[in-house]
């Protein structure tokens, strides 16, 4: 049986649950631990799928094309492994399977209830990953604050799921806020008092308190902690603000975290962790021989989260180039306005961000155009691909109007259209092409080399697709299918002949970019977007 790990957050959102549970997870595995992680989620959506990016920062989809919360991508890219479908769940699956259930007559007409019901259930999910694989420990995120009123089922699972495996089967990590008033010059650790107190109304007493600090926790201050929260002294861990996310498995490693975690469960600590890839990691991030701007153009450029792993990607291959990656956020509608396409100027690199919608079109093409004849390195993904072949069919080939069927129906040139098995296709959640499948590179184009192979896999997310009527037209002008799907021969990678890097994707290229496995795209598109900031001074 695998030994559990949950971790509960309160005092505010945001505090960071993920990257708490990914670091800590990060060195169990180091140690030589099979680990996995999962997030529970308490909103009714059954995915995220169908939320806007504003609402919920970006969509993350697995290789089983799940369309899932954001933390699944902080999961793989810390302990360099696939997630799934089962890794994360939301009240609206629960209660979508309970009601499913009571629908087939199930309980056998017993009234269907949050207890038991769906607390049982909460605790099926909770152990499902055990029955599929061979995992040591299964750590389990619980989305949101104490306090909130849909975390309470998934609370009182917990407590109900503590008390039929044993304590040392099950550990509660509670991660708080310890804030620093100015005025005072000093930390105040009633907030964290008050959260704990609100989980031991549930019934759970927390085993490990980790505190989101400002500043470094005194010995009086961990004492005080300890005393009022019922908590070991060793087990009140400091979390201080760090430079990068990446830094947190080390400092966690300082606080002895993942040793407390191990000697409450009952498992031998063993051997310091292996960290020298990821030491080696930081060393390149935090010490660069050289820099790049790169223009990030999308329409959700307010909320960065949005774009988390394009953020993400940019610092893994930053760190294996050597070079630190200025993102420079330029929002897509602004430059619809022919006069801001200036903003270009002084980029060594564009990447045209993923997205919905007709809103920021216009200017993805003005910028598209710039760049394509200004020779200045270009990467479109999903939407950014979509773009190229568009803005390519009307300045190039002369086909006015040249659009997306996403965009106009009625018009006479569809460069883009919509997918035909999506045609008949009426429900938005979980319904588009999503997940992983194969592609086929050329030999001797830009990605085949990228990639050291013609053969890739990738994972997507979309419903229209480049129109193979006009392919021909589009290689002969010299934009060229180089990545085609063998089984639909759908294309998924263009590059345009004669410039020094234009690539668009029909996949997500991101969702796969990982501290130990950086994505060749991203760093190929870096190394040209160096070469063209070094041409240009």
């Amino acid at each position: 049986m695998a030994k559990h790990i949950f971790v509960t957050g309160g005092v505010t959102s945001s505090l960071g649950k993920g990257i708490i549970a990914a670091s800590l997870a990060k060195l169990l595995q180091a140690r030589g631990f099979s680990v996995t992680i999962q997030k529970f989620d308490p909103y009714i959506n059954v995915d995220p799928g169908t939320l806007n990016p504003y609402e919920h920062g970006e969509c993350y989809v697995t290789e089983d094309g799940a369309e899932t919360d954001l933390d699944l991508g902080h999961y793989e890219r810390f302990l360099n492994k696939p997630t799934s479908q089962a890794n994360n769940v939301t009240t609206g699956r629960i209660y979508q399977t309970v009601i499913n259930k009571e629908r087939q007559g199930d309980y056998l007409g017993k009234t269907v209830q949050v207890i038991p019901h769906i607390t049982d259930e909460i605790k099926r999910r909770a152990r499902l990953l055990e029955e599929t694989n061979n995992y040591d420990l299964i750590i389990t995120e619980i989305g949101g604050t104490v306090g909130d009123i849909e975390s309470l089922p998934y609370l009182e699972a917990l407590r109900q799921l503590r008390q039929e495996i044993g304590s040392t089967n099950l550990l509660c990590i509670h991660l708080t806020l310890i804030p620093y008033l100015s005025a005072a010059k000093e930390l105040k650790t009633k907030p964290t008092q008050h959260s704990v107190k609100e989980l031991l109304q549930t019934g759970v007493q927390p085993d490990i308190l980790v505190c989101r600090t400002e500043h470094p926790l005194t010995d009086e201050i961990r004492t005080k902690i300890s005393r009022f929260c019922n908590v070991n002294k060793n087990s009140v861990i400091e979390a201080l603000d760090a430079e990068t996310i990446y830094d947190v498995p080390l400092l966690m490693l300082k606080e002895k975290l993942d040793v407390i975690t191990l000697r409450k469960l009952k498992l031998k600590v063993g051997d310091e962790p292996e960290m020298i890839p990821w030491k080696t990691f930081l060393g390149k991030l935090k010490n660069p021989t050289n820099e790049v701007n790169i223009g990030l153009i999308g329409k959700y450029n307010e909320l960065q989260d949005a774009y988390k792993s394009i953020h993400e990607a940019f610092v893994h291959a930053g760190a294996h180039n050597e070079c630190k990656v200025n993102v420079v956020s330029i929002h897509a509608q602004s430059l619809e306005d022919s006069h801001q396409l200036s903003k270009l100027e002084n980029l060594d690199g564009v990447l045209i961000a993923p997205g919905f919608g007709e809103r920021g079109i216009e200017g993805k093409l003005n910028a598209i155009q710039y760049v394509r004849e200004n020779n200045i390195p270009f990467f479109g993904i999903c939407l950014g691909l979509q773009c190229a072949v568009i803005e390519f069919s009307r300045n190039v080939l002369q086909l006015k109007n040249a659009t997306s069927e996403e965009i106009s129906e009625r018009a006479k040139h569809k460069v883009v259209h919509f997918i035909p098995e999506q045609a008949t296709i009426k429900k938005k959640g979980g319904t588009m092409r999503l997940g992983a499948f194969n592609c086929k590179l050329k030999k001797n184009s830009h990605s085949a080399k990228a990639y050291g192979s013609t053969d890739i896999s990738e994972r997507h997310r979309h419903r229209y697709e480049i129109n193979n009527v006009y392919v021909d037209d589009m290689k002969e002008a010299g934009l060229i299918p180089v990545g085609i799907n063998p089984e639909t021969k759908l294309v998924e990678l263009m590059e345009l002949k004669g410039h020094p890097y234009f690539v668009g994707v029909q996949f997500h290229p991101e969702l796969k970019s990982t501290v130990e496995n950086p994505h060749p795209l991203f760093i190929s598109f870096i190394s040209a977007a160096l070469k063209y900031r070094q041409n240009q001074s």
